[in-house]
C-alpha cells in the first residue's frame, strides 16, 4: 500500500496526538478484532500503528455475527465512552438502520464497582467536608453502578433519605481523550471515504460529543429534574420528581431525594399492591405527551427502570440525564407532520419534513415524494388509532435521512421516546391505543396554533424582524435615486429614457410607503379587534366606534390601492 497516499493524514494525526498512541492502537485493534479491519485499511492506518494482517482479519468466529452484533461487541470492548456513544446512537433512528438500533439497545454498562475509598475521596473533595459530617449514614454498597457514575443510598444529618450519584474517578479525562480520537477519525474519514463526507460524519460525532459531555455535568441533570418538576407543580397528585439538594450537588456529585416505589416492570408486585396497570399506562402516556407537545421539554428515556409507581397511582420519574427540548417552531412542525400522516397527505408530509430539517440544495424532490408515497402505502387503510406513532415518526425520519435531510437531534429523540413509551405501556396494557389518548393534545396544539392572539404575536414578530429593513428602505431608494440622477449608478446598462424610470421609481417608492402605512394600520386594527375580543367589550375612543370606523377606512384604502394598480396596467 502506498502510505504516502493513504496514510499521510494518519501520520499527521498520530504525530499531533502521540501522547494517546496506545489508546489509538487499542481502538484500531478493537476495530479489527470485531471484523472491521477493512475500515482501518480504508483510512490508511494499519501501518501507522503496525497492525499485522492476521490482526486486521479479525477473529474467525466474529464473521458469523451480524453487523449489529459486531458493532455492539466493539463498543463494549472499548469501555464507557463507546458504550455511552452507542446508547446515544440508539436514539437516532433517523440515521441508523433498525437492526443495528436493536443491538445498540442491548448495550450494558459492563463496569466494576468503584471502591468506597474512592467514593469517599470524591465526595469530600467536591463538597468540601468530611463525609461523616455531611451524611448521618452513607451505604458503602452501591444501589447501581454505570459507566459514568455510581449511586449510593444515604441519609443527611437532618434525617432525609437521599440518593447520591458520584462520578467515576478520572472518567472525564478518559472520555475527553476518546472523543478527541473519534473526532480525528471522523475528520480523516471525510477525506478518504465518500459516504463519510456525504453524511458529514464529523457533525454527527459533534452531536454525540455534546450529549456525552452534558452527562458529565451532574448540575445539568439536576436542573433538568427541577425544570420538569416545575412544569408539573400543579399536578403533584399525578407526577412526582425527586427534589434536588443543591447544597450537596456539584458537577461530579448529585444528591437527590430518595423515594421508594414499584418499578413498572414489576407487574406481579403492582397487582399484589392493588394497582391497575391500565390507569398507570394512561397516566404515563398523558404525562409524556404533556411534556413533549405542551411543555416542549421531556424525559427522553421512559423505560420501566426510570419510572416508578407511588400510592394513588402517582408516577415517579427518575434519571434525567437524557432529556429533549423542542422550540415552539419544532412543536409546530412536529404537529404538522403528525396531522399530515394521519390524513395520509404526502405533499403535506414532505412540506413538514422540509420545514423541520436542513435540506441539501441538490435534494431530489421527485424521489423524496416517491419514497414518501411508498411509505404511505405501509399505513394505507390502517386506522390511525392502531398505528405505532413512534414507528411512523421514525420511518419518516429515516426517509428524510436517506435524502440527506438533517433532522435536529431533539426532534429525532421524539421518535425514540415514543417507541420506548409504547414498549413500556404495552407491558402494562397490550390493548391500549397511544394515539387515542394523545388526540386531545393534538387538538389543544391546533387550537393554540390558530389562536388569534398567537397569530397577532407572530405577525408582530415578523414586522419587528423586518422593521429595520423597512425603516432603512426609503434611505436606500433615495441613494439609488441620487446615483441615477447623477449618472453614476455602478451598472453597465443602456437606458434611453432615464427620466421615465426615475418617475416610476418615485411611484414605486410612494406606493411602497403607502403599503407600509396600510400594513401598520392593519396591524393596529388587528390588535384592537383581538383586545376587544379578549375583553368582551366594544372599543370606543372619544365616544366613537373605533373598530367599525377603522374597518371601513381600511377597506376603502385597500380598494383604492387595488384600483390604482389595475389602472396603471402593471398588475
Amino acid at each position: 500500500m502506498n502510505i504516502s497516499k493513504y496514510g499521510g493524514r494518519g501520520r499527521t494525526i498520530f504525530n499531533k496526538r502521540i501522547r494517546h498512541i496506545q489508546r489509538y492502537r487499542e481502538i484500531l485493534v478493537a476495530f479489527s478484532r470485531n471484523g472491521f479491519g477493512y475500515i482501518v485499511k480504508e483510512l490508511g492506518l494499519q501501518k501507522v500503528v503496525s497492525l499485522p494482517e492476521r490482526v486486521l482479519k479479525g477473529k474467525k468466529e466474529i464473521h458469523n455475527k451480524t453487523t449489529g452484533e459486531r458493532i455492539r461487541f466493539f463498543l463494549e470492548e472499548l469501555g464507557p465512552t463507546f458504550v455511552k456513544l452507542g446508547q446515544i446512537a440508539s436514539t437516532r433512528n433517523d440515521l441508523i438502520p433498525p437492526d443495528i438500533i436493536k443491538e445498540l439497545e442491548k448495550l450494558q454498562d459492563q463496569v466494576g464497582k468503584i471502591p468506597y475509598t474512592d467514593i469517599q475521596e470524591i465526595v469530600e473533595r467536591e463538597l468540601g467536608e468530611p463525609i461523616q459530617e455531611i451524611f448521618k449514614d452513607f451505604d458503602k454498597t452501591p444501589l447501581a453502578a454505570a459507566s459514568i457514575g455510581q449511586v449510593h443510598h444515604a441519609a443527611l444529618q437532618t434525617g432525609e433519605e437521599v440518593a447520591v450519584k458520584v462520578q467515576r474517578p478520572n472518567i472525564e479525562k478518559k472520555i475527553h481523550t476518546d472523543l478527541e480520537i473519534l473526532m480525528n477519525f471522523a475528520a480523516l474519514a471525510e477525506t478518504r471515504l465518500e459516504w463519510a463526507k456525504q453524511y458529514k460524519i464529523t457533525e454527527i460525532i459533534e452531536e454525540f460529543k455534546a450529549s456525552i459531555l452534558a452527562e458529565l455535568d451532574y448540575t445539568l441533570e439536576g436542573r433538568n429534574a427541577h425544570k420538569i418538576a416545575m412544569n408539573f407543580k400543579n399536578d403533584k397528585e399525578g407526577v412526582k420528581v425527586p427534589d434536588v439538594y443543591w447544597e450537596y450537588t456539584t458537577e461530579r456529585v448529585l444528591t437527590m431525594e430518595f423515594v421508594k416505589g414499584i418499578k413498572l416492570d414489576e407487574n406481579e408486585q403492582l397487582l399484589r399492591e392493588g394497582y391497575q396497570p391500565k390507569i398507570i399506562a394512561e397516566k404515563l402516556i398523558q404525562n409524556l405527551f404533556e411534556q413533549i407537545l405542551m411543555d416542549g421539554f421531556f424525559h427522553a428515556d421512559p423505560h420501566p427502570g426510570n419510572v416508578m409507581v407511588l400510592p394513588g397511582h402517582q408516577l415517579l420519574f427518575m434519571d434525567f440525564g437524557m432529556v429533549g427540548r423542542l422550540t415552539p417552531m419544532m412543536k409546530d412542525h412536529l404537529t404538522d407532520m403528525i396531522i399530515a400522516l394521519a390524513r395520509q397527505n404526502t405533499h403535506a408530509i414532505v412540506k413538514a419534513i422540509y420545514k423541520m430539517g436542513v435540506v441539501p440544495d441538490d435534494v431530489d424532490d421527485d424521489m423524496m415524494r416517491a419514497d414518501m408515497e411508498e411509505l404511505r402505502d405501509k399505513y394505507y387503510d390502517i386506522p390511525f388509532s392502531q398505528v405505532s406513532l413512534g414507528e411512523a415518526v421514525n420511518d419518516l425520519f429515516r426517509v428524510a435521512s436517506k435524502h440527506r435531510i438533517r433532522i435536529p437531534a431533539d426532534l429525532s429523540l421524539v421518535g425514540k421516546t415514543l417507541l420506548t413509551l409504547e414498549g413500556t405501556v404495552e407491558r402494562l396494557d397490550p390493548d391500549i391505543s397511544i394515539v387515542k389518548i394523545a388526540q386531545p393534545f393534538g387538538k389543544r396544539l391546533i387550537k393554540e396554533k390558530y389562536r388569534p392572539k398567537k397569530i397577532a404575536e407572530e405577525v408582530y414578530e415578523q414586522v419587528d424582524d423586518y422593521k429595520d429593513i423597512i425603516l432603512d428602505l426609503p434611505e436606500h431608494i433615495n441613494a439609488i435615486y441620487k446615483l441615477l440622477r447623477s449618472g453614476k449608478f455602478p451598472l453597465e446598462i443602456s437606458v434611453a429614457r432615464v427620466d421615465m424610470i426615475l418617475k416610476k421609481l418615485d411611484r414605486v417608492s410612494n406606493r411602497l410607503s403607502f403599503s407600509i402605512v396600510l400594513l401598520s394600520f392593519s396591524i393596529i386594527m388587528v390588535g384592537l379587534i383581538i383586545g376587544s375580543a379578549i375583553a368582551g367589550e366594544v372599543s370606543y375612543f372619544w365616544s366613537l366606534p373605533v373598530i367599525e370606523i377603522g374597518f371601513v377606512v381600511a377597506v376603502l384604502l385597500f380598494i383604492w390601492l387595488i384600483f390604482s394598480i389595475f389602472r396603471s396596467g402593471r398588475f
